[in-house]
């Protein structure tokens, strides 16, 4: 079924399977979209599930599409290789964690903790 859909993509024209893809993803995006309409109440273990989820698959993302080719673009050997990498992951880390301390943001529908 796999290998129907990638040589039917890859016998059209380019522009049109990009209109397919971007079609597709949309679509799947408004399929979990709507998932908000079934809730009335916010569930707050679910909301920690998911955005652990989310979380996890963008650094999947992050490492597949840009941490690992950089890696192997990286000229050196073993530890030296990495550290670009590394550095880059960590810093923007960093960056997230910093702009979510000072900039304001509400929490809606969530009670304030202390840390």
């Amino acid at each position: 079924m796999f290998d129907i859909l990638v040589d039917y993509l890859s016998s059209i024209a380019p522009a049109y399977a990009a209109l397919i893809a971007t079609t597709f993803t949309w679509f799947v995006t408004a399929v979990g979209a709507a998932f908000v309409f079934f809730f009335k109440k916010l569930n707050r273990p679910f909301l920690d599930t998911m955005m652990g989820f989310t979380g996890g698959v963008m650094i999947a993302a992050s490492f597949w599409s840009l941490l690992a080719p950089a890696i192997s673009m990286t000229e050196g050997e073993s530890f030296a290789k990495v550290i670009p990498a590394a550095v880059g992951f960590f810093g923007g880390a960093l960056f997230i964690f910093v702009l979510d301390k000072i900039l304001p943001h509400v929490h809606i529908n969530f009670k304030k903790t202390r840390n």
